[in-house]
């Protein structure tokens, strides 16, 4: 009983002799439907013209293969997944601290950081410290809240509501 060569631990689409399926849909370095031939074939196919028989839809009925360069079919995708990598967006939390008896101007500022925070496509989470005898004080805070929900409500929606936290109020704003 001959055995199959082990599959080494690959990274990337199967190809030549790994290919497992004993026929492929073959497609020729020009793109052309060749139809569906035994896999052996396809590879000699494939050798003739000085390329490899690469796997690219492995969950096809029978699977799709091509007649390309392997490292260099590698190194394509390697290429396209790091700039996907590079452009995609992260979401950071920016943090506001305020205190509840802010001034008017303080206020602005603060607003000011808000609005360029989402307008980055960041969530924003508002922090009011209370301190001594302003905890007594809870309902101050919580309008200073509201009005900040109310001047970030057509480019923002709260995601995480008002709550006391020990000394502390918090809210999470993010983008709509």
């Amino acid at each position: 009983m001959t055995r199959r060569p082990m599959t080494p631990a690959m990274n990337g689409p199967r190809f030549n002799e790994f290919i497992q399926s004993p026929t492929v849909r073959v497609i020729d370095e020009t793109g052309e439907n060749i139809g569906v031939l035994p896999t052996r074939t396809a590879i000699e196919r494939a050798a003739e013209v000085g390329l490899d028989l690469v796997e690219v839809s492995p969950n096809a009925d029978p699977p799709v293969a091509k007649f390309l360069d392997v490292g260099k079919f590698k190194y394509e995708a390697q290429k396209k997944a790091n700039l996907a990598r590079k452009t995609q967006k992260t979401q950071e939390i920016k943090e506001i601290k305020m205190r509840p008896n802010i001034d008017d101007h303080d206020y602005d500022v603060k607003m000011r950081n808000i609005h360029k925070f989402i307008g980055e496509g960041d969530k924003v989470k508002v922090t009011l410290r209370f301190r001594g005898r302003e905890l007594a004080h809870g309902q101050l805070g919580m309008r200073l809240l509201q009005r900040v929900q109310e001047d970030v409500a057509e480019t923002a929606k709260v995601e995480q509501h008002p709550r006391m936290e020990g000394r502390q109020m918090l809210m999470v704003i993010s983008p709509k």
